[in-house]
């Protein structure tokens, strides 16, 4: 708490014109182009690793970065209700689903939730059990990693396909006004990969990478 404290003691002290500026301008409105979805672990700071401002990003934490399928009958609606405000009133144009390396989540779904003492988070893991039985059979996008990281990146696909329920969303994605993206954080080496459907696997978000996106995302 005294970090914080002080830490809002700071931000006021060294706030420059410019970010009271642009803060300014926020206040009468959000715009931001990309709804982000991230887990909720305090290593992954989606601002921080990808140089955004305020009013950048729109963000859904949640642990293990999970969407409930719009199939779901009795899924949790906050998730939803965040991807609806993005699409209908922000008028979003990408997603991201971002997982990350070493997530409690996925360790815990690769352990057993059932060694959990949480009944609740017990209950949210159920929709990240399609990672999970897929990496048990075998399913792999670098064998290099281990089982809880396998399942982190195998999650993040299935995330998306999770958001690619929702009959919105398909709408947009086959009007070309929308993108869905995977993207997974290696919180050691501080490194962000792109999951590349025509390869099956993660790749480094190097110049290279980024160049590939940016004319990706131009052509559409």
């Amino acid at each position: 708490m005294k970090k914080l404290i002080q830490g809002i003691v700071d931000f006021r002290k060294n706030l420059t014109e410019e970010s009271r500026t642009l803060f300014a301008e926020l206040a009468l409105g959000q715009k931001p182009d990309t709804l982000f979805i991230a887990c909720s672990d305090s290593r992954v700071v989606p601002n921080l690793f990808a140089s955004t401002n305020p009013g950048d990003l729109f963000v859904l934490r949640n642990i293990g970065n999970l969407v409930p399928p719009s199939t779901c009958p009795d899924h949790d609606n906050s998730a939803s209700a965040v991807i609806e405000f993005a699409i209908f009133s922000l008028n979003v144009s990408d997603i991201i689903v971002c997982g990350h390396s070493e997530c409690g989540a996925m360790i815990a779904l690769a352990q057993g939730v059932d060694t959990l003492c949480c009944p609740h988070v017990q209950t949210w893991l159920k929709h990240g059990e399609e990672s999970l039985n897929k990496a048990k059979n075998g399913v792999m996008l670098n064998p290099a990693l281990t089982l809880h990281n396998q399942i982190s990146q195998i999650n993040v696909v299935q995330q998306m396909e999770h958001i690619k329920s929702y009959p919105f969303i398909r709408e947009r994605l086959e009007q070309k006004k929308l993108r869905v993206h995977g993207w997974w954080f290696d919180i050691a080496h501080a490194d962000v990969y792109c999951y590349e459907a025509a390869q099956n696997q993660f790749v480094l978000i190097d110049e290279a990478e980024a160049k590939l996106i940016l004319d990706r995302s131009s052509s559409t």
